[in-house]
């Protein structure tokens, strides 16, 4: 614990912090790990959508409560839609969160990790309570941050507050998506959220692509040549 406490302090903002140490549970532990070395609040930070062949990435990030956290926190693809349905009802009831994301535009502009860190980015700035500290998933801590982070690989199922963050960007998404199979019911939005299924590249092939789909992913990059 006193060389986890060590390595929050040390580690620059923008390298990797795996805690490999740490089980794959998710708990309030490295939360207080930084509440203990002075940083607080402590924010979690998570994105969904990399991906799919359409729609945006969106990120969210999420301050809990302590003394208010909801039972079964978990990484988003642990859950059922049912579940990460409710857990969506009680973060927004109990904690403070920002949600941002990058379209399909952005995405082709950039790249897709830049729009990823990029929507991570907004939605930390975006937060109602500035974060004193942040814990995102995966391998990086986007620049631009007024308080210093750290990523945690796997980080989902490590950090009740990124598992929330997961949750609240996944519902989000996901609900995204299906308002756009209404707007655009040729591809079956709602049913597979842009991932590139048997139906979805089968409606990509009949109708040709539209105005959600990342022409910079393939094979619709195939096509834009």
């Amino acid at each position: 614990m006193c060389e986890l406490r060590r390595m929050l302090r040390s580690t620059p903002p923008d390298s990797p912090m795996l805690f490999e140490d740490i089980p794959l549970v998710p708990t309030f532990e490295l939360e207080l790990i930084a509440r203990r070395a002075g940083h607080w609040p402590v924010a979690g930070a998570d994105e969904v959508g990399r991906g799919p062949l359409a729609g945006p990435v969106v990120a969210a990030a999420v301050i809990l409560d302590p003394e208010r956290i909801p039972n079964g926190l978990n990484d988003s693809k642990q859950l059922t839609a049912a579940r990460r349905e409710e857990l969506f009802v009680e973060i927004l009831a109990t904690a403070t969160i920002s949600i941002a994301s990058s379209s399909a535009t952005r995405i082709d502009t950039t790249d897709i990790r830049k729009a990823s860190l990029d929507a991570m980015r907004r939605a930390i700035c975006g937060l109602a309570v500035p974060a004193s500290y942040v814990l995102t998933d995966g391998l990086d801590v986007p620049a631009g941050l007024a308080c210093p982070g750290k990523a945690v690989v796997k980080g989902d199922a490590r950090s009740f507050s990124i598992a929330a963050a997961s949750i609240v960007a996944k519902v989000t998404r996901d609900r995204m998506m299906a308002r756009a199979g209404v707007v655009f019911p040729a591809y079956g939005f709602a049913a597979h959220a842009g991932y590139g299924t048997p139906q979805h590249r089968a409606g990509i092939e009949q109708h040709g692509p539209c105005s959600l789909h990342r022409m910079s992913f393939r094979p619709l990059k195939k096509e834009a040549v």
